[in-house]
């Protein structure tokens, strides 16, 4: 299958969905970024912009992520809000402290995701909405998510796409290139991106997902990833039934 025929099943997908579960919107978070600006294109052209809801939610973020949103929201008419966490967030990091707990930069960017999470179910509730998740296969693969922060969604419309994929499918679905080719990240830290946090490049993870040959640091570091995030993957564990006598 072509992507362009591909870009249309998804599409047919989302409208699908949305109408089986008798829901009245989506809710997306738009950071700026080449994933979630698809994926707010491909839900527009699937149910239009008066069942999309659009959120932005800085946090001490880089202005430029909040400009690139605006820019595609602007560019594509979407109905958007933006809510400035940061107030939230340097509460929480407060509260811990007072506890006598110092959370690492890890756990602080974690914490992060999961405010925007909230932020998401919220709205999306009193919307009657579903919460689109924007995770790309090789997110999903290497677990480069953060469980329970931007992890957690009602659907995920670009999970079998590759990161090279998902650019080129952004560009048909009209993404300006300069958001489409935008360097991956999540803007978490000064300096952060995808491929730095990861210690792989999206062009080689590509390449072994399409199962073509890579280095085999790579291939270790790749496999490392996927085990060690396999619990993100995997259904919450429960012990074996009771069995009531």
């Amino acid at each position: 299958m072509k992507l362009n025929e591909y870009i249309l099943e998804i599409e047919k997908f989302l409208k699908d969905y949305l109408e089986k579960t008798h829901m009245d919107t989506y809710v997306l978070g738009l950071s700026g970024g080449v994933d979630s600006s698809l994926c707010a294109c491909l839900a527009l052209n699937a149910v239009g912009r008066e069942r999309l809801k659009v959120i932005m939610m800085p946090i001490n973020s880089n202005p430029a992520d909040l400009n690139d949103a605006m820019k595609l929201a602007t560019l594509k008419d979407l109905d958007y809000i933006v809510v400035d966490a940061t107030e939230t967030y340097n509460q929480y990091v407060s509260d811990m402290k007072k506890a006598g707990v110092f959370l690492s930069r890890d756990t602080l960017s974690n914490l992060k995701a999961r405010i925007r999470m909230c932020i998401l179910y919220a709205y999306a509730q009193e919307h009657r909405g579903l919460v689109i998740g924007t995770d790309n296969k090789d997110e999903r693969f290497t677990g480069y998510f953060t469980k329970h922060g931007d992890g957690a969604c009602d659907i995920l419309p670009i999970a079998h796409l590759l990161k090279e994929e998902v650019v080129k499918a952004s560009k048909l679905v009209g993404v300006p290139t300069e958001l489409a080719e935008r360097v991956p990240t999540a803007g978490l830290f000064e300096g952060q991106t995808d491929e730095g946090q990861m210690g792989v490049a999206y062009k080689d993870l590509d390449a072994y997902l399409k199962g073509k040959r890579v280095k085999k640091e790579v291939e270790e570091r790749i496999l490392y990833l996927n085990r060690i995030s396999a619990h993100k993957r995997d259904a919450t564990p429960m012990p074996i039934d009771f069995d009531r006598d």
